[in-house]
């Protein structure tokens, strides 16, 4: 909710509330929600017809107060929503970004550990440990990189069970990246001794939550309420479901 407090948007002052059930710094893009959501609310307050586009780049700007060098993949799902393939432009121009679809809408489980996530820092530590390393980093950032075409393909093929061995693959690999933490390695244990197809961090790791790959509204319950049992919090919600 915003109300401007002038009419001329250079000068205005604004009161704004943002509200949601997504938990600040763990890993989920909230922090690009709210900008994309702010950057909409400006445009239509004050009649500016802000592109989509627009306001991605917008979002992007934002997102560096939070994250110091974001790689711009939260604040275009934020801006365009959906289930999206995206891959940032290392050489400074336009970045992929492709809408995909699947065949339905899939359940999955999000745990918070309730450990905010400091991913500015994080991403600045990896960058550090990388220029200390850059062999292995460099080898770990190629397999993360490989996973992400092979779950792309296996998406598209709607073979979930293979979607979940990758996501197990690739939080092995944060682990060996050193962005994992002992709250979040028991969620992702936890999810797929309860039958999850996979289970994996979220956003830059050190805390936040955990998303699981759990078809089927008796498997995301089930793996939901022994989340919950533990003591952490939980959301439910699907991936592939199309935007209003």
């Amino acid at each position: 909710m915003l109300k401007a407090m002038s009419l001329e948007p250079q000068n205005a002052s604004f009161s704004i509330w943002l509200g949601g059930s997504l938990p600040g710094f763990s890993g989920l893009g909230a922090s690009a929600a709210s900008s994309v959501a702010i950057a909409r609310a400006i445009s239509e307050e004050f009649d500016l017809h802000l592109s989509d586009e627009r306001i991605n780049e917008i979002a992007y700007e934002a997102e560096k107060a939070y994250a110091g060098n974001p790689s711009g993949i939260d604040n275009t799902a934020a801006t365009y929503g959906g289930l999206l393939w995206f891959k940032r432009n290392m050489a400074g121009g336009q970045n992929i970004i492709e809408r995909l679809s699947i065949q339905k809408p899939v359940e999955i489980v999000i745990g918070s550990t309730g450990i905010v996530a400091n991913t500015k820092a994080m991403v600045e530590g990896v960058a550090e440990r990388k220029k200390k390393n850059p062999q292995k980093y460099d080898a770990l950032f190629k397999q993360a990189e490989a996973l992400a075409f092979a779950a792309r393909k296996a998406l598209e093929e709607f073979n979930l069970r293979k979607v979940g061995e990758l996501m197990n693959e690739n939080h092995s690999l944060l682990q060996e990246i050193e962005v994992s933490c002992k709250e979040l390695d028991f969620l992702v244990e936890l999810a797929r001794a309860q039958g999850a197809f996979g289970a994996k961090l979220t956003g830059g790791g050190g805390g936040g939550c955990m998303v699981a790959l759990t078809p089927g509204k008796e498997l995301q319950e089930k793996v939901a309420r022994a989340i919950e049992k533990e003591g952490f919090e939980v959301l439910r919600t699907k991936i592939g479901v199309k935007r209003l």
